[in-house]
């Protein structure tokens, strides 16, 4: 349940915090991505490059720095936004009672304000200070709140006491932690299929400063990412040279050439369903210079060659669980040329983009959209991307 699973691990200022590196190890180990925020109180026990580096992401410790050009101020929103779950072990009692309070007086409790992932507590302190009433209420009250806790160990503490307070071993709160996402796990028609969408233009270079693409912005494929999300599905974006924002709560990889975008789907071709809506160059040129071409009086004469077709090396090997959707760009003959295109490529749909007039197809917000399937009737969608992209693979993928 963990593979591919995002998490923040909160690292608070106890003793146990040591112990935050083996299980950030142990969250890797079963596939997950993990970001980690730490309150100031734990930088005292393990250093921020430890986690930086186990981790390969900056380590989020203040809401203010004195860095200018550092967005900081502004992680904990991205970030609450970006987790699947949020685990913050160890838990001292001193953050323990921010977060039933609400307060956010630092990286790890603002976080914990804005996220909208399901919140796991690992309270770990001395026997005596667990066992105070306070604590035992904070408890109760986290519960209340709709946070989940996981009980502490006995044995041996730090202030040479054996009692409860121990951070429970790695496997007891991965077992937890996969229990949570399990249960807050987004249920639809596509839960546990993984989706492969391809979004925005190719570039093929001519020569370092010039290349071949297409106006393409990316967002229908953004949007169709968004709509297989919402259905439960575990998707990864493969993403062109764009200007668009994608959310932090869906991985994306970036290519700029047809053939860079081959690769990428290659190695994810086991994937469930293609959602192939990048616009991908037809041609690429025979050669590429190595300097920039100079203009002269002469007529200068170009040569080209096919780039790969990658819906069709997809369509040759599909595979009986898998659905390939593509879509064409067809200014004449759009129905004519598209169904030609679902046969020929072996796909199970093609959404049809036409570029009717300036408010739809490239760069617009809206879009219009013919789903064409053999030996099924022909649909049409206008309006928004995003509300084509829900319609478009509600149609496809209907509740059952």
């Amino acid at each position: 349940m963990l593979t591919g699973k995002r998490i923040i691990l909160g690292v608070t200022g106890g003793i146990a915090a040591y112990k935050a590196a083996y299980l950030l190890r142990s969250f890797q180990k079963q596939g997950a991505d993990v970001r980690v925020t730490m309150t100031p109180s734990a930088t005292k026990f393990v250093g921020v490059e430890t986690f930086s580096a186990l981790s390969r992401h900056t380590v989020a410790t203040e809401v203010f720095t004195d860095n200018k050009q550092d967005d900081s101020w502004t992680k904990h929103i991205h970030w609450g936004e970006w987790a699947d779950l949020f685990v913050i072990a160890p838990c001292t009692a001193n953050t323990l009672a921010k977060l039933v309070t609400g307060q956010s007086d630092n990286m790890l409790t603002s976080t914990a304000l804005a996220a909208r992932c399901p919140l796991l507590i690992c309270p770990t302190m001395d026997g005596e200070m667990y066992e105070h009433a306070t604590v035992q209420n904070n408890l109760k009250k986290a519960e209340e709140l709709g946070y989940y806790t996981l009980e502490p160990d006995s044995g041996y503490l730090a202030s040479g006491l054996d009692a409860r307070g121990r951070l429970p071993e790695d496997d007891v709160i991965l077992q937890k932690s996969s229990e949570i996402i399990q249960q807050h796990q987004i249920k639809g028609p596509l839960t546990g299929k993984k989706v492969i969408v391809t979004a925005g233009p190719t570039r093929e270079f001519l020569d370092p400063v010039r290349f071949l693409s297409n106006p393409s912005s990316g967002k229908m494929g953004l949007a169709m990412a968004e709509a297989a999300r919402t259905l439960g599905a575990d998707v990864e974006l493969f993403l062109g040279p764009v200007s668009i924002g994608v959310p932090d709560r869906i991985p994306a990889k970036r290519f700029t050439s047809a053939d860079d975008l081959l690769e990428l789907v290659k190695n994810s071709k086991n994937a469930d369903i293609f959602i192939m809506a990048a616009a991908v160059s037809d041609y690429k040129p025979a050669s590429v210079s190595e300097s920039k071409i100079k203009k002269t009086e002469e007529h200068t004469d170009l040569r080209f060659e096919n780039t790969p077709d990658i819906l069709q090396w997809l369509g040759d090997k599909k595979q009986p669980h898998q659905t390939l959707i593509g879509f064409a760009m067809e200014t004449d003959n759009v129905i004519e040329n598209a169904s030609k295109k679902l046969e020929k490529k072996n796909a199970d749909y093609i959404c049809v983009n036409q570029l009717s007039n300036s408010n739809t197809g490239f760069g617009s917000d809206k879009n219009t959209i013919t789903l064409l399937a053999i030996d099924k009737p022909q649909k049409t969608f206008s309006g928004l991307k995003s509300e084509i992209a829900s319609e478009i693979l509600n149609t496809i993928f209907p509740e059952s």
